[in-house]
């Protein structure tokens, strides 16, 4: 044994009064693992629970016959709390957090704390919270996000505002890069039996999991642009994700504007990366009709079974379910027993959750939990692109000029625009006329005509009118407030871009008014619409809206 006075300053002695007579700091690595919550709780519980037993041994027998009923329940209570702190000990180790801890040299926490003062809290826990330390150096930062979609959105409108706290180091936000047959959140959440299955066991592609799904709705053959790219961005975020970026996605917008799309899409590329999930495509009118026939069948549980145990459901055109109680009823069970069980769901709908009539407001306030987005009417820009896509996709050699003609009469559903290509190049093969605008305009001449005679501007005003809740009657008034007024502006704009009208014509549908009314209403709408991006959705919905009554009837 070494004596106290032979002791030198790099003497291997780690005794704690050797450490204090000779001054010896603490190795880094030995100080956090003192310091560490891990180390130090595990000491103090097993002391706690030593003192406790002392203290009953020798209490137990001068107390009275409950009193030591209930310290008996107190040592089983004791006992129990042991064995499972035991048990989930040995399941967790903190060495790395602490070695983490240890080595950076930067301290996320509270650059989150800082940025919530600037940034605001919500902003904070929705998009900083999901960032995590990748590497840190004395001139580099790197963060990682869980998908592309987070990545480029914090790179987009967050980073600068990091970029201050990082101590004069270089930002950088890259993808986390999930293990190969795994989930992103694989790692932070606890397996379930099915995702646990052996390879050998996995369910084949052609099992009754992947029902409905259309292989060519993919997005790869989806054409993004500004009507459609955030509703874009969050199914492929929700598709390299599931039940981790937004849960549940609902999805809005009108017919035939690519909401089915994104909802096959979303699952083929869950299917595809993970060939074990369960994902489930089906219509509301479907799970409706299932319902009934469980029901007469007495199969209710069955039924209950095949939707509440899948992985990812996805649910077209739910706003079928309004005003229908047993099925709003039987979904709101299915919708909270996938949520709780972090599984992922996909809506879509014709409307936003508020604007679906006869649907009950526990079920409103679910759809809007997680993110819901809408698909406006593509622009011209975008209509061009998807009749370029579709020509190429069939191999067929379609001048500009065809596209450009048939992308500026058809500019409301994506379907019909596709089903007008094809009228005319099968026009043109059949009776072997070359592809030009002016056999375009013949072959599609009926179309065209038949949409614009059955809109007329009694139409526009009830359709105005039943939008803005406002009376017809006061569409064609004299009051001047804000809340009729611009309805009216409104009206009439449509009125002068979808009618043969002329202006003295409109002006005689409002009330009598001149026609200088009418063009400066016009004027003023295009104004707006040219400065405010939410006055031009807005105005885009009503011209999609006016398109789809008058071909629906």
């Amino acid at each position: 044994m070494v004596g106290w006075g032979n002791l030198q300053e790099g003497t291997n002695c780690h005794r704690p009064f050797c450490r204090r007579r000779l001054r010896v700091r603490r190795p880094p690595r030995e100080l956090m693992r003192f310091l560490n919550p891990c180390v130090r709780f595990p000491r103090r519980f097993e002391r706690f629970v030593r003192c406790f037993f002392m203290m009953a041994t020798l209490y137990a027998d001068s107390r009275s016959a409950s009193s030591r009923n209930r310290l008996r329940r107190l040592v089983a209570i004791v006992i129990m709390l042991r064995h499972h702190y035991n048990r989930s000990l040995r399941s967790f180790s903190c060495g790395k957090h602490v070695e983490t801890v240890e080595n950076s040299p930067f301290d996320w926490a509270a650059a989150r704390l800082a940025l919530k003062t600037r940034l605001g809290s919500e902003v904070v826990s929705r998009w900083l919270d999901p960032l995590s330390i990748a590497a840190v150096s004395d001139r580099l930062l790197v963060l990682e996000a869980p998908n592309l979609f987070f990545r480029d959105w914090v790179v987009a409108h967050y980073l600068e505002a990091i970029r201050p706290l990082s101590s004069s180091r270089d930002v950088q936000v890259i993808v986390a890069k999930a293990p190969a047959g795994a989930g992103a959140g694989d790692a932070t959440r606890p397996r379930t039996p099915a995702e646990m299955r052996p390879p050998d066991t996995a369910l084949p592609a052609t099992s009754e999991w992947n029902p409905g799904l259309n292989a060519r709705l993919t997005f790869d053959r989806f054409v993004v642009g500004p009507s459609n790219r955030f509703a874009h961005a969050a199914s492929m975020a929700v598709g390299e994700s599931p039940a981790r970026a937004y849960n549940p996605l609902f999805i809005y917008g009108g017919v035939g504007l690519g909401k089915t799309h994104l909802m096959h899409a979303v699952g083929q590329a869950i299917f595809q990366r993970w060939p074990s999930r369960r994902v489930v495509y089906t219509s509301s009118e479907r799970f409706t009709n299932e319902l009934i026939a469980s029901i007469q069948t007495k199969t209710t549980t069955k039924f209950r079974e095949r939707y509440r145990t899948v992985d990812v459901l996805l649910i077209d055109d739910i706003h079928f379910i309004a005003e229908k109680e047993a099925t709003q009823e039987e979904f709101f069970h299915t919708f909270n027993t996938l949520y709780d069980s972090h599984k992922q769901i996909v809506l879509s709908s014709d409307r936003s959750p508020k604007e679906i009539g006869g649907l009950e407001e526990r079920l409103v306030s679910r759809f809007e939990w997680g993110l819901v987005t809408d698909i406006q009417p593509p622009d011209l820009e975008t209509r061009i692109a998807i009749l370029r896509k579709k020509a190429e996709e069939a191999q067929d050699a379609v001048p500009d000029s065809v596209t450009n003609f048939i992308a500026q009469q058809i500019t409301s559903n994506i379907r019909e625009l596709e089903g007008s290509l094809n009228r005319v190049v099968a026009y043109c093969h059949l009776f072997n006329k070359p592809l030009s605008a002016d056999v375009a305009r013949e072959v599609l001449k009926d179309l065209v005509r038949e949409v614009s005679s059955r809109i007329t501007l009694e139409t526009i005003q009830r359709r105005i009118a039943d939008y803005f809740r406002v009376e017809v009657v006061e569409l064609k008034g004299v009051k001047r407030q804000r809340s009729i007024l611009f309805p009216r502006q409104v009206a009439m704009f449509l009125s002068r871009k979808l009618t043969e009208s002329s202006l003295p014509e409109i002006g005689r549908a409002f009330g009598g008014r001149d026609h200088t009314t009418v063009l400066h209403a016009v004027g003023k709408i295009e104004r707006e619409i040219s400065q405010d991006i939410h006055k031009k959705q807005l105005l885009d919905h009503l011209h999609h809206l006016l398109l789809t009554t008058s071909r629906n009837g």
